[in-house]
């Protein structure tokens, strides 16, 4: 089955860092952008940061600018999520997809496939 498992969610204050890793299962990840999505309670899933393939240009959602760092490892089919700083607001789950091309598509979720069953990341004091 092609998919991504998505680990290291967990409850942490406000202010600490969490690491989320992105791994493909079934595909390399050396041709696509690959995204962050996040969905917290009672809301839609919401576009977090996104890496293409070919240069590594980066995007991020202006709330976490400053605060999250993405990356990728194509050698290990991950896909990285460093977030610090956190914030109450930060509190949801956590998903990660591929975009059948290079360059990052927007923050369209329609534009991305092989989503995980995501990551629960809490913030709260």
């Amino acid at each position: 089955q092609l998919q991504f498992v998505e680990s290291g969610g967990g409850l942490v204050q406000p202010g600490g860092s969490l690491r989320l890793s992105c791994k493909s299962s079934g595909f390399t990840l050396d041709y696509k952008a690959i995204i962050w999505f996040r969905q917290a309670p009672g809301k839609g899933r919401e576009g977090v940061s996104c890496i293409s393939a070919a240069d590594g240009y980066v995007y991020y959602t202006d709330s976490v600018k400053g605060r999250f760092t993405i990356s990728r490892d194509n050698a290990k089919n991950t896909v990285y999520l460093q977030m610090d700083a956190l914030q109450a607001e930060d509190t949801a789950v956590y998903y990660c997809a591929a975009h059948k091309y290079p360059p990052c598509a927007g923050w369209d979720l329609n534009e991305y496939d092989y989503w995980g069953q995501g990551t629960q990341v809490t913030v709260s004091s």
